[in-house]
């Protein structure tokens, strides 16, 4: 008796929806506990440790529910569609939050990196900081931040898929 052949496109929206969503979690809290204005980068680290479990153990879900049979193929479209799907989840939340929940937020952000960047080097001049600010202020903006996110998302999901598929490959 053959088994149908799962879609991978179907199978990783609800991992991508819950990767998302975990990582939205974490955004809350640094925000909520104010360890988001401190800069504390250690939340955004239990995201990185999660990110690559989650696609690993999808994976291996999505090779258990199709009769034990895994692809290269669908492991790539498995793990980069949950990388991708997770990212957009964040996006969405973070245009919410900039433009509806507390848009001054990044105004706060900067002037922050700015009094950090001046404080770590006292001989900076102001052209340079200027320069250094319109840096800051491209990747603050919401829509290349969410790009940027996405597509970061989708090649680290590429890496954790290949390296999963490549050991659990079952044809």
């Amino acid at each position: 008796m053959e088994t149908e052949k799962l879609s991978p496109g179907k199978f990783a929206v609800n991992y991508g929806v819950i990767l998302g969503l975990v990582i939205v979690v974490i955004t809350v809290i640094t925000y909520v506990t104010g360890l988001a204005l401190k800069g504390a980068q250690w939340p955004t680290a239990i995201y990185y440790v999660i990110f690559p479990i989650v696609i690993f153990y999808a994976i291996s879900q999505y090779k258990k529910r199709n009769g034990n049979l895994l692809t290269l193929s669908d492991a790539l479209k498995v793990g980069v569609l949950i990388g991708v799907i997770s990212a957009i989840v964040f996006s969405v939340y973070s245009l919410i939050f900039n433009y509806v929940i507390d848009p001054d937020f990044m105004n706060q952000i900067k002037d922050i990196a700015r009094d950090n960047m001046l404080e770590q080097n006292p001989d900076m001049t102001e052209e340079m900081v200027a320069q250094a600010m319109k840096f800051v202020e491209m990747f603050m903006n919401p829509a290349i931040a969410s790009a940027f996110w996405i597509a970061m998302s989708a090649f680290f999901a590429l890496i954790y898929s290949l390296i999963a598929g490549l050991v659990m490959k079952k044809e």
